[in-house]
Parts: C-alpha cells; sequence; structure tokens
C-alpha cells in the first residue's frame, strides 16, 4: 500500500501552525518538521536573521527545507506563513502533500504573535493587526490554490483545532 502523503499545515502567523502540527505528530505518531526551526538549525540562524540578509535567500531555504521533509518522510510539515508565495512550494503542495490552510481572525493571530513580534521581520514596528489582515490577504489565493480543507482556528485550541484536520482529512482521504 502507498504511504499517505504528509499533512502540511498551511496559513498566517497566529494561525496555530506549529503548535497544531505538534498535536497531529503525537496523534498520528508520526515525525513533525517544522520548516522555520528546521532552517533556523541548519543555518545556525534566526529566521529574523535570515531575512536581513534578504527574503529571496530565506525563501530558497525554505523551498529546499519543504523538499527535505517531503524526501526524510515527515508525516507532519508546519510550512512558514510565506510558503506559498513560490509556485514552486505551491506546486510541490498540491502534488506531494494533503494540505490544510489554517485561518485565524487578525485580531487573534494579533494577540498569540504579540509577545514574540520582535522576532518575526515581516510584522515590522507598527499595529499588528492591519499588517496581519495585510499579509493574509495577500497570501489568501496561495492558500486556497493548495489546501484540500480550510480549519478556522479562531477561538480554538491546538487540541481541538487538531481533530478538526484530522476530521477533514477523512473526507478526502483517498
Amino acid at each position: 500500500m502507498e504511504a499517505l502523503r504528509p499533512v502540511a499545515l498551511v496559513g498566517p502567523m497566529g494561525a496555530g501552525k506549529s503548535a497544531v502540527a505538534r498535536m497531529l505528530g503525537a496523534r498520528l505518531s508520526t515525525t513533525v518538521a517544522d520548516l522555520d526551526s528546521r532552517i533556523e538549525s541548519a543555518a545556525g540562524r534566526s529566521v529574523a536573521e535570515l531575512f536581513g540578509a534578504g527574503e529571496a535567500a530565506f525563501r530558497a531555504l525554505e523551498t529546499a527545507a519543504l523538499r527535505r521533509a517531503i524526501e526524510d518522510g515527515a508525516g507532519v510539515i508546519a510550512c512558514g506563513g510565506g510558503i506559498v508565495l513560490r509556485p514552486e512550494n505551491r506546486a510541490l503542495l498540491r502534488e506531494r502533500c494533503r494540505t490544510v490552510w489554517l485561518d485565524v481572525a487578525a485580531a487573534e493571530a494579533a494577540r498569540r504573535v504579540r509577545d514574540g513580534a520582535s522576532v518575526r521581520p515581516l510584522l515590522g514596528d507598527g499595529p499588528l493587526e492591519p499588517r496581519l489582515e495585510q499579509l493574509c490577504h495577500e497570501r489568501m489565493a496561495g492558500y486556497a490554490e493548495v489546501a484540500v480543507a480550510r480549519v478556522d482556528t479562531t477561538g480554538k485550541d491546538s487540541t481541538r483545532v487538531a481533530e478538526l484536520v484530522l476530521e477533514s482529512l477523512e473526507i478526502i482521504r483517498s
């Protein structure tokens, strides 16, 4: 029997991708690949530092990390919010993964990322909520293109979101 494709989680900052990936990994007894963590570990630098050297270079590292996670057999992949910006990544997510879009209201995302905003290079120094709304709007078509399901995480803890992801995949599992 062919192995199931990994579950990839996409969505904006603050949607809970990393936390939900850990929950799914535990529930499915499988390996979890958090792409941002893998990139930081391999580069020996933070995402913010890598962004400082140029977003294009970071996006190339992100593509390589996604490919590696798939090739290494990760069962769950937590993607960075901008993974859908590159056509190559969208193709990998569509063709090689069961991708779920974790969505969240901008106000809740702002609340969730507020304490760590200084290490998130795309947030800048201004108000969080409008910036998060803008980023989500810019990436929405990419999330929709790759996702086989969409789960709203607003007002839900990671345990409940993981349950909803599993339920959504049961409907589409082939």
